[in-house]
């Protein structure tokens, strides 16, 4: 892995870490194994969704601007279909006791906002 891949990585993981034990544990204590499972299953996305980008990034780094661009998008959007097939499919055949779906969403949000401030301040 290159330098710069390394640090973004390094960088992202620790507030990443941070956030998703608090988080796990305040969902678990809220609402219970449900809302344990919803936060775990959001850290895996999240945790999942990123390592794709920084892969593709590696990847590509020295590939033409445009052949990079390309695979950028098809990544993302490629992450963005899986994402919502996810989606569906955890609403589809889970019970909301089985998985919060508050705790999914606010856990998603809080590791992606803690992801991108590591990069940013890598």
């Amino acid at each position: 892995m290159s330098s710069n891949e390394s640090r973004l990585l390094r960088g992202a993981f620790w507030p990443t870490l941070v956030v998703s034990i608090v988080a796990i544990a305040v969902s678990a204590i809220l609402s219970g194994l449900s809302g344990f499972y919803g936060a775990l299953l959001a850290q895996f996305v999240v945790i999942i969704f990123f390592i794709i980008h920084i892969a593709v990034s590696r990847m590509t780094r020295n590939l033409d601007p445009i052949s990079t661009m390309a695979l950028a998008l098809f990544s993302y959007f490629a992450k963005l279909f899986a994402l919502g097939l996810l989606l569906w499919a955890i609403a589809k055949f889970t019970d909301r006791t089985t998985i919060s779906r508050s705790a999914f969403g606010i856990t998603a949000v809080a590791l992606t906002v803690a992801w991108l401030w590591g990069e940013i301040a890598s």
